[in-house]
């Protein structure tokens, strides 16, 4: 008989509200040290190394040596796409910040690798309606990439190909928490995202996951047919 997932181990894992909020630290798709963790979670560091062996253990975290740190990284782009997950059921905090406070984050932010925000759900809707992108019968969640969207996308620079290759998925929508519409994961989304920061068209805020479109991007965006937050 297959052995059912021990659901209740990870369950346990990202209950502990020190181990999650390392978790989301990490959603700015940086790899954080140990140290700049037990800050962004607000305990001790000697706390801090025993919360991230527990998230090593258990498959949530992978650590890489460089020099005399080691840093934290998601073990996998679904780990990612968990903590998204917990974010749209989570109620809200007593005293949230006003609605204007929080309007760069709702408006274009990184999911982990990805654009979310109004401007990912943007680019999402964009691509769909030029047909660049179109849904795939077999599966709601995938996203094929059609003859035209093949062309187009390798014209701004993007290795299909090599997108393909790689063992996270190739593309597929994601549930963006305070839009409550899908954006677009997987590689296609990351890759994506990682051409427009290289292209100067968006710039990340200093460790924040908080994104902001140049005045270049914007008019390249416009271009696309893409129309900004805000």
């Amino acid at each position: 008989m297959p052995v059912e997932p021990d659901i209740t181990r990870i369950a346990a894992t990202i209950g502990d509200a020190s181990r999650i909020r390392m978790l989301v630290l990490l959603m700015e798709g940086r790899a954080l040290t140990a140290k700049e963790l037990a800050l962004g979670a607000g305990i001790a560091p000697g706390t801090a190394t025993t919360h991230l062996q527990r998230l090593l253990d258990d498959g949530l975290l992978a650590a890489t040596a460089q020099g005399r740190h080691k840093y934290f990284r998601f073990a996998s782009a679904e780990v990612a796409q968990l903590v998204e997950s917990l974010m749209r059921v989570a109620p809200k905090r007593k005293g949230e910040k006003s609605p204007a406070l929080l309007e760069p984050i709702r408006h274009a932010r990184f999911c982990y690798d990805h654009l979310a925000g109004s401007l990912g759900t943007g680019l999402l809707s964009m691509l769909l309606r030029k047909r660049w992108l179109a849904g795939d019968p077999a599966d709601d969640r995938r996203l094929l990439v059609t003859a035209t969207g093949e062309k187009a996308l390798q014209a701004l620079g993007l290795d299909l190909p090599e997108l393909r290759s790689r063992r996270r998925q190739f593309a597929c929508t994601c549930l963006d928490w305070s839009e409550r519409r899908d954006h677009l994961g997987g590689a296609l989304g990351a890759a994506l995202a990682s051409h427009f920061t290289q292209q100067g068209w968006i710039a990340r805020k200093k460790h924040s996951r908080v994104v902001q479109v140049t005045t270049e991007g914007a008019a390249c965006f416009s271009r696309l047919g893409l129309k900004l937050p805000g």
